[in-house]
């Protein structure tokens, strides 16, 4: 029995140094984002783009993002607005139409989910006798920014290939749900997108609000279909040696889930798209990173394996909270109570320490990026509720990475671009 114990015992502290590391590590990484480097800026626009929206039944919000588009402060002769009519059933077609957009209707009951949309909508935009430098993403009930293509420019003119925007949030205050996302979605971009920025490691593509050169599309294929054809499309670039870079000031505008339920279906759905494209790009990047002495794909690896990541943290949590109730539990009953005691050990004092810093941290990093308000502070109050539900949705994600059936996100918050810019 006292091996067995001491098994667990050894365990347990294996688990405990490793999560202690991997927190130590992104804390480090993070603090490279308090910094904003003077970017470039009065590019001369030369860019052309083809603006790609993918919209399944979004009759309520297309308008919206093709509206917004339209109102760009960018030359109009330099860009146009697709839109991808995916298996609809409603008027997103005839709404996208009398808005002026370009929209062509894809109907493929197999295929279906936006990763196969877009691979789709690249091949017709190849065959067009117009040829665009790039191509930007957006979904249906994104708001994009008035100088969005303009920062695309300077970023794609400074010899990025492919760039990820700032993805903001433009229904932050309706429930604690939306307001816990739009922290994890602040914190996130100054954090990890503009610290990995700062140092020169690649960003990572969030899904929408981004751009891809036109020649690396053709040159490595889309071919990223699963649940996350963002972070699979990301792990393609850095296993080919390229970079995502970073528009800090690229600013998209996306609707948050309003319920909890709502909520837990798309994180389960990112999870196991994680789970999915970790499975079999993980190894490959450790592998590039070890021959090439190649940091970027040891970073973008281990941000492959989010899910486990998470579940460690989860463990170790659990197992610490369980260890101290039991030592603290004997040492107030009594029982051996000689061999028990309060050990501030080096992991101890770094955990208490870690749980302190976030909730001085992350207020400054939003108050940094002028997103702290007295709602906000309420929110993040209540944020460690919706921290904690990444635990079971991970383990949810791993063991259903081989589901690859699309959950469809319904959008209904219509919002005028204008209001948001005055409000931010």
């Amino acid at each position: 029995m006292s091996i067995f114990q001491e098994i667990i015992h050894d365990a347990s502290r294996i688990l405990m140094y490793v999560v202690c590391i991997i927190t130590i590590y992104y804390l480090f990484i993070s603090f490279f984002g308090i910094w904003r480097k003077k970017e470039k800026k009065g590019i001369k626009p030369e860019k052309r783009f083809a603006l790609i929206v993918a919209a399944h039944n979004e009759e309520a919000v297309i308008c919206d993002i093709i509206e917004s588009l339209k109102n760009l402060d960018y030359p109009k002769k330099l860009y146009d607005i697709f839109v991808i009519a995916d298996n609809c059933s409603d008027k997103t077609f005839i709404r996208a139409k009398e808005k002026g957009a370009i929209v062509y209707k894809r109907t493929d009951k197999k295929k279906v989910g936006k990763g196969y949309a877009l691979e789709w909508m690249f091949a017709k935009i190849f065959k067009l006798h117009k040829k665009y430098d790039a191509v930007a993403i957006f979904d249906a009930d994104n708001l994009a920014h008035r100088n969005f293509l303009r920062e695309m420019n300077n970023k794609l003119c400074e010899g990025y290939k492919v760039v990820q925007g700032y993805l903001d949030s433009k229904n932050p205050n309706d429930t604690w749900i939306t307001g816990s996302y739009s922290i994890a979605f602040w914190s996130c971009d100054r954090m990890f997108q503009l610290a990995r920025s700062n140092i020169g490691l690649s960003s990572q593509l969030g899904g929408t609000g981004f751009c891809i050169d036109i020649n690396i599309l053709k040159e490595l294929g889309w071919g990223a279909n699963c649940l996350t054809e963002d972070l699979e499309f990301t792990c393609k670039l850095v296993l080919n040696g390229y970079k995502v870079g970073w528009a800090h000031d690229a600013i998209i505008y996306d609707e948050k889930p309003l319920t909890l339920m709502q909520s837990w279906r798309q994180r389960k759905r990112w999870m196991q798209g994680f789970a999915d494209v970790a499975s079999r790009y993980f190894f490959k990047l450790l592998k590039r990173s070890i021959v090439k002495l190649n940091f970027t794909s040891f970073d973008c690896a281990l941000y492959s394996i989010q899910p486990i990541v998470t579940i460690l943290i989860g463990i170790s949590a659990i197992v610490g909270i369980i260890s101290y109730c039991i030592k603290m539990f004997h040492i107030m009953t009594g029982l051996n109570g000689a061999a028990y005691s309060i050990n501030f050990n080096f992991i101890t004092v770094l955990a208490i320490a870690y749980s302190v810093l976030q909730y001085v941290y992350t207020p400054f990093v939003l108050a940094l990026e002028k997103k702290f308000s007295i709602k906000v502070f309420l929110y993040y109050i209540i944020y460690p509720i919706y921290t904690i539900t990444w635990f079971p949705i991970s383990i949810q994600g791993i063991l259903q990475k081989n589901n690859k059936e699309w959950n469809h996100t319904v959008h209904t918050r219509s919002v005028d671009i204008n209001d948001l810019e005055k409000a931010n």
